[in-house]
């Protein structure tokens, strides 16, 4: 009772909406509790609650959210850390790494990379970190590792130093080409159709020497945006 995410989470149970949630259980398929709320209703009661907070109580709040393991809880704890600037920011992306072995699936997963995201966008030498990601055998981990990098698909005209960081993020995505999961599979082809956007040569170059070895769905996704 006295933990400081309890009165949140009790914000969180105020609306909670049974029908709706047995209907995110069935949806989500991960075997946790769901309460039912809308991804605006998390939205709009986080952005409340962190006008009034530093960034140490967003961080121990963000903590015990997904520490209760309940969807809307770790989607609130999420979003309490997504911000682009956050000085200093070693406490939140020490936590956020914290919570890439608990991924269990796409949307919560989603989520938290959005935050890493921008820490990783505030120190690219973070990058580092994230390379170990690409070796681990946890599913999710290694999605994560696309997933969280996906800014470095966004750049018209990139600096050499983001070129660099997009060159290293491409040879992660050929060394995933072999798995043949379909979600990795899917995050190879996100990465590669959202560069092609900015980028379009590099993809046909990656698509050339690896898109016969990968899945015909995640092929034809990655060059949605080509043109012949």
């Amino acid at each position: 009772m006295n933990d400081p995410h309890f009165l949140f989470l009790e914000q969180l149970r105020a609306l909670a909406n049974a029908e709706r949630a047995a209907g995110m259980a069935s949806y989500h398929k991960a075997k946790r509790e769901y309460l039912g709320l809308t991804n605006p209703q998390v939205s709009d009661l986080t952005k409340t609650w962190r006008q009034d907070m530093s960034i140490d109580e967003r961080v121990e709040v963000a903590d015990g959210l997904w520490r209760t393991d309940i969807f809307e809880a770790r989607l609130a704890a999420t979003k309490l850390l997504t911000q682009a600037r956050i000085r200093p920011d070693d406490v939140v992306w020490q936590l956020l790494q914290s919570w890439v072995p608990d991924f269990d699936s796409w949307a919560l997963a989603d989520h938290a990379c959005a935050a890493i995201q921008k820490r990783l966008v505030a120190d690219p030498t973070r990058l580092d970190e994230v390379e170990i990601w690409t070796t681990s055998e946890h599913l999710w981990t290694r999605r994560a590792a696309l997933v969280a990098t996906l800014p470095w698909t966004k750049q018209n005209h990139p600096k050499p130093a983001e070129l660099a960081c997009r060159d290293r993020i491409l040879g992660w995505a050929a060394a995933y080409v072999p798995d043949r999961r379909q979600f990795i599979q899917k995050s190879i082809a996100w990465w590669l159709r959202e560069l092609s956007k900015h980028d379009a040569q590099r993809v046909r170059d990656f698509l050339e020497q690896h898109g016969d070895q990968m899945k015909n769905f995640a092929r034809k996704e990655a060059g949605k945006y080509l043109k012949d």
